[in-house]
């Protein structure tokens, strides 16, 4: 060969080689690959960067501000913003704490920060415009890096690089230090999220030796009784340490006299309680530490440290954390873009973040009561946002997670045995109710559950404590509910009566549903009339649902459009008077026929509301409101796929993709509201899928039209359901035939069945919609009038 040409050959072998890696590396992708925890982290999502595992009870994540709850005695707006205690447009980083809710519009946690520091010892975080008055410390997003189970970033201010791991109950710190003498780890147990002062009741913490630590917190947050254990270990023995009580103490005792407080002190309690431990390092050498917890005591914590994690080797509870986190994941394979399988896996991943793991390994937990209990033949699961997650998210569990699911309700039925008020979780975490929101949804998912044919859990106590739940009067309006068969509204405390009445309806729907298929009867006829009760609050002349009082006149003034005084929680009149998702025909019908419905879903995502319609409702923001729809709260997730039951199935097809790409984004803005520990993201998956969840309770899932390629849900049953999107384009939105397993499908929803039975579900679409499919009233999705 002549040796003017081997440069050229070799040129040409390189670009060659770099090309066919790339396409490997495309080949070899996993779903893991294409997850990005950072979407969802700027502005509302108020979603979490850090590790974590599915359903894990620790998210160790960073915080990176922390305003008060309070100011000057009111309540702060700012701290809404960190609800998960991470924003993406912050410059400084507080510290690594060990519990996180995903994308809550109202918040608590934050538990055990720990924050690795160089120099001077500082026991208070400073301020962002001045973090080098405490010891929080700048960084860079150009050295963040965050996958599923694993986060890093520099610390800039120390030369530190972060590293963090986990399992289910332990969170895994690693942090490479420069070479230095005064290397310091900072544990700030005063820190919380959604702080404020007195939140924290009582810490106590104990030197075990010079590489253990143990205690525990109880804070009176959200949850007004929260206690947390933990056990924290070190790699490497501290070479000195201060337990530090920061509160003014009008009494102590005499532990002064008997043991000089403070430096190299073994035990302290108290409220204000930090600590810092000493090390010197060299350049490079790596610190770590794991930190478990549990509800139950710190012996429960060092049983989930030694059984989780018994060894120091992080980079193979990375790998774990990855392999199950592919596990998981690989539960559904699509064929689409890259950036459309960046934001399905990632809204995958967060569907599958909560409930959480809340028992021990030995399945112990702290109840309800406050007294230990054990989960026997069954693991324990906290964290019910029941308002916004029985729409979409636990009917997706009920596809992927089908034994989880019966965990949960067994989890949700020891939440009843043990509840002074006899009833199932409203809104629930860490053996606290809270009491958020409304409604009693907790039936809806057991229903639901029980419907689609899981099993597992005590079938009778769960009929009884859906039927016990729905009857307690005690429980916000129920009793007038009951007695009027509404709530009125100069009879209830707070201002949401007509969404009240027509939630406890909806609800009252899936107890009936649920007793019918029980053989119930007597159950059923009670509730089934009760579901009715959405038809009281109906004005005639205005169209809509609306708030009226005990002698039955209407709340004015009426604004259909604004979302504060008119009667409705986090919404308005426009949005939740189509809340009736069990009795649709009945208020078509109400209205006036298909063409009315159909009128006011046009003019819903037609018509422009003004910002200051919602500008009053913290959990609404104009990103994710379309014409008037809000799709960035869980009321009207349902609405797009109404216009099944108008005949005109193909304006869901167009509304559907038209939220699909420009409402959710692969940026870290990429969510059109709060995640609400994963139902904003379920909506999402259903819908790119091609169906969903109208009415949970029923065995049927709405269709809409896919918007990615090709799925396959691989089931636990070992069966495979595939979805084929034929034709599909930016442009080829509508449906133009549908068939399942070869045979055409007419009808507007598919069946849980059909889907765990396994098949293929074959659409063709099209730019031009289908106006004659599915058309047909016996065509439509269930309705209890029928």
């Amino acid at each position: 060969m002549m040796d003017y040409l081997k440069p050229f050959l070799f040129f040409i072998c390189v670009h060659i080689l770099c090309f066919a890696s790339a396409i490997l590396s495309d080949v070899l992708k996993t779903p893991f690959d294409y997850v990005d925890p950072m979407i969802g982290t700027n502005h509302m999502g108020h979603t979490f960067p850090g590790a974590t595992m599915p359903f894990g009870m620790v998210q160790l994540s960073p915080d990176t501000d922390n305003p008060p709850f309070f100011l000057n005695d009111k309540y702060n707006p700012k701290v809404y913003e960190y609800c998960a205690g991470y924003q993406y447009s912050d410059e400084t980083i507080l510290g690594f704490s060990h519990t996180h809710f995903n994308g809550t519009g109202h918040s608590d946690l934050g538990d055990i920060l720990i924050m690795p520091t160089v120099g001077e010892i500082q026991l208070d975080p400073g301020t962002a415009a001045e973090p080098e008055q405490g010891y929080r410390s700048r960084f860079s997003h150009n050295s963040e890096e965050a996958q599923p189970g694993y986060y890093k970033v520099k610390l800039s201010d120390y030369d530190i690089v972060a590293e963090l791991t986990a399992s289910r109950h332990v969170g895994f710190h690693r942090y490479t230090f420069p070479e230095t003498n005064d290397a310091h780890i900072i544990l700030d147990l005063d820190h919380s999220i959604y702080n404020y002062d007195g939140k924290v009741i009582w810490v106590f913490l104990r030197r075990e030796n010079d590489t253990l630590i143990t205690g525990y917190r109880q804070t009176k947050g959200w949850a007004r009784t929260r206690y947390l254990y933990f056990a924290i270990e070190f790699s490497k023995p501290f070479s000195s340490y201060g337990l530090i009580n920061q509160e003014k103490e009008l009494y102590r005792g005499f532990w002064d006299r008997a043991v000089k407080q403070g430096e190299n002190c073994p035990e302290i309690a108290g409220k204000k309680i930090k600590a810092y431990f000493n090390f010197d390092t060299t350049k490079d050498e790596q610190v770590k530490i794991k930190v478990a917890i549990s509800s139950v005591s710190t012996e429960g914590a060092l049983k989930n440290l030694h059984s989780e994690i018994p060894h120091w080797d992080f980079e193979k509870v990375r790998e774990e954390a990855k392999s199950e986190w592919n596990r998981e994941l690989s539960k559904i394979q699509i064929e689409a873009s890259e950036k459309e399988k960046t934001i399905f896996y990632t809204a995958l991943y967060h569907t599958l973040l909560n409930p959480v793991e809340y028992s021990d390994v030995d399945g112990g937990y702290r109840g309800l009561d406050q007294n230990i209990h054990n989960a026997e033949n069954y693991t324990k699961y906290s964290i019910f946002s029941l308002w916004d997650t029985y729409r979409a998210q636990h009917p997706l569990l009920t596809i992927l997670q089908p034994s989880r699911v019966a965990d949960m309700i067994k989890s949700m039925l020891s939440h009843y045995d043990e509840s002074a008020h006899k009833i199932l979780p409203i809104w629930s975490f860490h053996s606290n109710e809270d009491w958020c929101m409304t409604g009693y949804h907790a039936i809806p998912v057991i229903a639901d559950a029980y419907i689609k044919g899981i099993r597992g859990f005590d079938i009778e106590k769960a009929f009884k404590a859906s039927v016990d739940s729905a009857l307690y009067e005690k429980y916000s309006g129920l009793e007038n509910y009951i007695k009027y068969g509404y709530v009125p509204f100069d009879l209830e405390f707070g201002q949401n009566s007509a969404s009240k009445t027509l939630e406890y309806a909806y609800d009252d729907w899936t107890v009936a549903n649920f007793a019918k298929a029980m053989g119930r009867n007597d159950i059923a006829d009670q509730f089934f009339k009760r579901a009715q009760n959405y038809r009281n609050l109906y004005d005639e002349s205005t169209k809509f649902i609306r708030a009226k009082d005990s002698k039955g006149n209407w709340l004015e003034p009426f604004d259909p459009l604004k979302t504060a005084g008119q009667g409705y929680i986090e919404g308005n009149a426009l949005n939740y008077s189509l809340h009736i998702p069990q009795d649709i025909k009945g208020y078509t019908d109400l209205l006036g026929g298909e063409k009315n419905l159909e009128d006011m879903l046009d003019q819903i995502f037609t018509s422009e509301t003004p910002e200051e319609s919602y500008e009053e409702s913290e959990d609404i923001d104009k990103r994710g409101v379309l014409g008037s729809y809000i799709h960035g709260n869980e009321p009207s997730h349902h609405i797009p796929y109404l216009y099944n039951w108008t005949g005109s199935p193909w304006k869901t097809q167009e509304i559907v993709r038209k939220i699909v790409t420009e409402m959710y984004s692969d940026e870290t803005d990429g969510l059109p509201g709060n995640e609400d520990t994963g139902q904003m993201s379920a909506w999402y998956i259903f819908s790119a899928l091609g169906f969903y969840p109208v009415c949970p309770g029923t065995d049927q899932y709405v269709i809409g039209a896919p918007q990615v390629k090709r799925a396959v849900i691989n089931l636990s049953n070992g069966k495979t359901f595939e979805i084929v999107a034929d034709g599909i384009s930016e442009s080829n939105k509508y449906i133009k035939s549908v068939s399942l397993n070869g045979k055409p499908l007419d009808r507007s929803y598919i069946t849980h069945s059909e889907i765990m039975n396994g098949g293929k579900l074959t659409f063709i679409l099209s730019d031009e919609p289908n106006k004659t499919w599915a058309t047909q009233e016996k065509d439509h999705p269930y309705s209890m009038t029928e």
